[in-house]
Parts: structure tokens; sequence; C-alpha cells
């Protein structure tokens, strides 16, 4: 099962959409070798399985949202309806809705990247405690260390430069 999905391909296919950590439908539906339209008929079926704190149906900003930051998509590939986002409790539910051998290996794979991408959370949230208590401690002899820091875990930001004509100065 590691072989069939690699943990980079599956860590990006989690979004962050309302806050929190997702999956959308067809992502889901390929990995369990399902059709889309498969997947979502097994959720309507079970709808009571889903409370809206596992599962949410994006609204069509959202996914126009979505759909400029994924790019360009090619006609026909794509569902004419707004897409399906399953947190972590609705993954797990979907394992008892789509019942095959092959829904619950590649949940399992899933849990493992959610939990994954939590302590990944948590470390760089631990490593910023840790940067606040020394520059505490140690303010004064290394302010200066403590700026650059800062300003390297910050992102960036870019000065733009103005456009435009300029007019001559009259002398």
């Amino acid at each position: 099962m590691k072989d069939l999905i690699p943990k980079e391909s599956l860590m990006n296919k989690i979004l962050l959409i309302r806050g929190k950590k997702v999956m959308l439908d067809s992502d889901l539906a390929q990995l369990y070798g399902v059709e889309t339209k498969q997947l979502k008929r097994a959720v309507r079926r079970n709808i009571d399985r889903f409370p809206t704190d596992f599962m949410f149906e994006l609204t069509r900003d959202e996914y126009n949202s979505l759909r400029s930051q994924i790019g360009t998509l090619k006609r026909g590939e794509h569902s004419k309806y707004l897409p399906f986002a399953f947190n972590e409790q609705g993954i797990a539910m979907l394992s008892s809705v789509l019942n095959s051998e092959r829904a619950i290996k590649v949940n399992i794979t899933i849990m493992r990247a959610f939990v994954k991408l939590r302590e990944l959370l948590k470390t760089n949230e631990e490593l910023n405690k840790k940067l606040e208590e020394i520059e505490k401690k140690y303010d004064k002899q290394f302010k200066i260390v403590f700026q650059v820091l800062q300003q390297l875990m910050e992102k960036p930001v870019k000065k733009r430069k103005k456009i435009g004509f300029k007019r001559a100065v009259e002398a």
C-alpha cells in the first residue's frame, strides 16, 4: 500500500478550507479506486453518518478559488457539481460506507498522513515557543540575532516598483 500511495502526494491532497484540514471527494475517489459520482452516491445514501463537522460541500466561491489555485482545468475532467470536503473523521467514516478492503487500507494510510501533519505542526509550534523563551532570556545580548531569526520566520514582503510615466521636471 505504501507504494500505491506516496506520502508526498497524499500530503499535497490535504487542503486547508474554512480553517480545517480536509480532502476533496475527487481525490478520495481516486485513492479508493472508484468514480467520484460513486463516492458521492454512497455518501448521500448514508448522509446521517456525515454531519457538518465531518463533511461539508464547498460553496461556489470556494470552488472557484480552489480552481484558480490549481490552474486551468481541462474540459470534461472535473465535475460540474460542487465537491464535498471531508475532514479526518469524515474520511474515517468513508471506510464504513465504502466497505471494501482497498477502502480500509487507504483509510489507514490517510489517517497516518493526518497524524504526521499534526506532528509537524506541533513541532513548529514548540520551536516558536522555545525561540520566544530564549529571546526573553537573552534579549539584550542577542537582539540582532533574534531580529534576523524573526525576519527569516516571517514571510518576505516584496517591494513593487511603481508603474507608469514620470513627468519631466521643468527648469
